[in-house]
């Protein structure tokens, strides 16, 4: 295994035993949930958006170290951003994951590269992207007053 390789397995299997953003959001806007019927890997994603700014995210669930390490990382990389930057770095991420990114495309994606191996094992991609597409679906939803909108996502 590569130092390269090794830091990445480090990076992934830290944030899987001490995940960041991990817990219940109080006063969330918008909520999204995905799950991976194939493995059974749940993500909850909750966000307090305030004037198209992502001000809070927090996440829930279980699943295998790639999934969690990925919402993890991802919760870090996405908060104070706004919702246009946090879409745009969605884009961004599920390129670098399917392979379609290129050197190009993993230029400003901060500690997000330690996936770009996982383009070589496709039934890993679903776990790294369930919770991208979680948050996108969060993102997606309307505020609704008085309460959190809801989506829902689903990696097949």
């Amino acid at each position: 295994m590569t130092d390269l390789q090794e830091l990445y397995q480090s990076v992934i299997l830290d944030h899987n035993r001490a995940p960041r953003n991990f817990g219940a959001l109080e006063g969330a806007t918008r909520t999204a949930d995905g799950r991976n019927p194939l493995c059974g890997d749940e993500v909850h994603v909750a966000l307090r958006v305030a004037d198209e700014v992502i001000a809070d995210v927090r996440f829930t669930g279980h699943g295998c170290a790639i999934s969690k390490a990925s919402a993890s990382l991802m919760t870090a990389a996405v908060k104070g951003k706004s919702v246009a930057e946090a879409e745009a770095l969605f884009r961004r991420f599920h390129a670098l994951v399917t392979g379609q990114g290129g050197a190009e495309g993993t230029r400003d994606l901060g500690q997000l590269v330690v996936f770009s191996g996982v383009s070589r094992f496709p039934a890993r991609v679903k776990c790294a992207s369930l919770p991208w597409h979680a948050l996108r679906a969060a993102l997606a939803a309307d505020d609704t007053p008085g309460g959190a909108a809801h989506g829902s996502a689903t990696t097949e």
